[in-house]
């Protein structure tokens, strides 16, 4: 052997010369969920109807009658706690605040027999402050939707709407946007502030308008309180998950040009997360709309009054009308907030035309509006809107249209009702809420470690033991059964329709809108045409929750698909995938995280309809609570079952996030089997 041989470097491996990889055989999760299902259900048909722990509905447990002890202290200690003063004292400000701005716009400043500025003057000013923040388009919009609250005759409904929707938003953004960049700061804190939104989320609203009532009293300020409740947690997710997603790349190169925490932050994550915040501050500007009619239970001010008192006639036309100008104001304020974000973002590129004839025409408008202001105060025609009869002739022909479809597809809507309920509704209810509490508890724990592992079984446990601690396990797997059946069919709409969004845009032009009507539309006004169609019942009530679930997860996997970089998906298509391949290969798999988010949000909004399914005969834990607001004497009933639906929504949550960072885990792992033929694992 030569000295040359010797010092020769050995050479390298040649790939098509490696043995066959030999991948270790792993059963499926998927395999295994079967065989747990299968067990499950053979053992249920030998313990059927055993150990169920199904209660009366009138029944009383010791625990229901301590909550509504605790409910008793609490009125009891209204003159003398220190809390109790301080609640008031914040809802003697909202009610300030609101007041202010009411006579302002909306009511009669007496002695002044009309408001300070009338309705000619509002708009204007509205009507400017869009040309002003977005575009010629937007000042359109917006002068068209104000005018259209005065020709249907509810102005001052709707600025009363409007006042408590900013404030309370406002308030949930000055809140949310310091939490959202805690939580995507620290992972610490990120744990505690999802359980607590889980809360604020999924708690239903008729069991925290109990306690707000208590608290901060009716009225605006109830209405500011429950509002903000339930549009806070939107900002707050949505916001951290934009600025979480901003990529580590971009953030190690400002950290090695040594820029502080906070420099990063309003520089860097901030800017590159501006979409994704602006969907957040959309959302929980819907959600603040939609609180609109169950606001008005506390005498919560705005088109909600008029909405509810037409529900409780009956009356669709009536119901619709003002549902129909909350819609109008919300696709208002989304597209303006929208469109104002795209124009920040072009004039800090250095567009936004030219801004010397821009400041000339809105100094020019800004005289035209600050005119129009004027004559509001000074001329009773411009200072209150003029009386028409658009509003009742609009009414009588909605009503003349749903008598006709209730008419003519009551036979098909029936045969769909009955299919989905006989093969799908009842046996999964029955293998849930028939079987005895230990095997349904088992076999829950059984896939959530299937699904989850770990990190799924330990809430899962935690969980289940709340659910059975309150005392209505069979309540609540009723309940389970209607909430995985309306959250499947609302991922599967969101998967559908979100990628169409995202793959063509003018499918997203037409689509958007529909979703921001079906979002902001108040729950109970959902319940009226599933009623009419389906008569009251379990399926009534899951069409509603999946209407209104449906637009945000929608429009989430919509933006988490578009998102995806066009040269990842240049580059598949220039291996010859097909359209199936490319969406099922790259564009789900890198729009993950979004999905993950959609799916949530779904089941969230899903939960918060149980309650209100419960009105139209929905049953189990939705009726539990509306029998506690309804009774005095069960409210312990319904906040045990508030409880317990809160307590749902987090096991659920949980085994679909862990379920999500398994496959995560997954997927990395595979890359890693062999360096040479990295691929990942079906």
């Amino acid at each position: 052997m030569t000295t040359a041989t010797l010092d020769r470097p050995p050479a390298a491996p040649d790939p098509s010369q490696e043995p066959p990889l030999r991948e270790p055989r792993v059963i499926s999760k998927w395999w295994l969920a079967l065989g747990v299902v299968v067990v499950w259900y053979v053992l249920f048909l030998l313990f059927e109807g055993v150990d169920t722990l199904a209660r009366p509905i009138r029944e009383q447990t010791d625990l229901m009658l301590n909550l509504a002890g605790f409910r008793d202290d609490v009125i009891a200690g209204r003159d003398t706690s220190p809390v109790i003063q301080l609640t008031y004292a914040i809802g003697a400000t909202f009610n300030d605040v609101f007041d202010w701005f009411s006579h302002l716009i909306s009511v009669p400043d007496y002695p002044r027999p009309v408001p300070q500025i009338g309705w000619l003057g509002v708009t204007a000013i509205a009507t400017w402050i869009g040309l002003a923040i977005a575009n010629v388009r937007i000042a359109v919009l917006v002068a068209l939707s104000f005018v259209s609250f005065g020709l249907f005759g509810y102005w001052s409904d709707a600025m009363d709407l409007l006042i408590v929707t900013f404030v309370a938003v406002a308030v949930a953004v000055i809140i949310g946007m310091p939490l959202a960049i805690w939580t995507a700061s620290s992972s610490r804190a990120e744990k505690p502030i999802t359980v607590l939104l889980d809360l604020m989320q999924t708690l239903p609203t008729f069991v925290y308008l109990l306690p707000i009532v208590l608290f901060f009293g009716i009225g605006p300020a109830g209405a500011v309180v429950c509002t903000l409740i339930y549009a806070l947690p939107p900002i707050i997710r949505i916001a951290a998950y934009g600025i979480k997603s901003v990529s580590p790349t971009t953030v190690e190169a400002t950290d090695s040009a040594g820029q502080t925490f906070w420099q990063r932050l309003f520089k860097v994550q901030i800017p590159m997360a501006r979409a994704t915040i602006v969907v957040g501050l959309n959302q929980t500007i819907m959600a603040a709309l939609s609180m609109a009619t169950i606001a008005a239970y506390v005498d919560g001010p705005g088109l909600g009054k008029p909405v509810l008192q037409a529900l409780i006639r009956t009356d669709i036309g009536g119901a619709f009308v003002p549902g129909m100008l909350i819609v109008v104001m919300a696709v208002m304020l989304d597209r303006t907030t929208t469109a104002a974000s795209q124009r920040a973002e072009k004039v800090a590129r250095g567009g936004g035309g030219d801004r010397r004839m821009r400041w000339i025409v809105l100094g020019v408008t800004g005289v035209a509006a600050l005119v129009a202001v004027w004559m509001s105060r000074y001329f009773p025609w411009a200072a209150e809107f003029p009386e028409t009869d658009a509003g009742p002739w609009l009414e009588d022909r909605v009503n003349e249209f749903a008598d006709w479809v209730i008419n003519n597809f009551d036979s098909a809507t029936g045969a769909v009702k009955d299919q989905v309920t006989t093969k799908v509704l009842d046996p999964l209810q029955s293998l849930l809420a028939e079987s005895p509490w230990w095997l349904a508890a088992a076999g829950i724990l059984a896939l959530a470690w299937v699904f989850g592992r770990n990190k799924a079984l330990v809430p899962t446990v935690i969980c289940l033991a709340g659910i059975w601690f309150f005392d209505l396990w069979h309540d609540a797997m009723i309940t389970l059964s209607m909430v995985l059946v309306a959250t499947a069919i609302v991922m599967v709409l969101a998967l559908v329709l979100g990628v169409w969004m995202a793959r063509r845009p003018r499918v997203d032009v037409v689509l958007r809108p529909i979703l921001d009507t079906g979002q902001v539309i108040p729950p109970f006004v959902y319940l009226i045409p599933a009623v009419a169609l389906f008569l009251p019942g379990r399926f009534a009530a899951i069409i509603a929750a999946i209407i209104y679930a449906a637009p945000v997860a929608i429009k989430l996997v919509a933006d988490g698909v578009k998102a995806v970089s066009p040269s990842t998906i240049e580059a598949s298509r220039s291996t010859g995938v097909t359209t199936w391949q490319e969406i099922t290969k790259v564009q789900i798999p890198m729009a993950r995280g979004s999905i993950v988010l959609a799916a949530n949000q779904g089941l969230l909004y899903v939960l918060a309809m149980v309650v209100i399914g419960g009105l139209v005969g929905g049953g189990a834990l939705g009726y539990d609570v509306v029998l506690g607001v309804s009774r005095s004497e069960e409210w312990g009933r319904g906040a045990a079952a508030g409880i317990t639906i809160v307590l749902l929504g987090i096991m659920i949550d949980r085994i679909m996030r862990a379920a999500a960072a398994v496959d995560k885990e997954t997927f990395r792992a595979a890359k890693k089997i062999n360096p040479t033929r990295r691929r990942i694992m079906a």
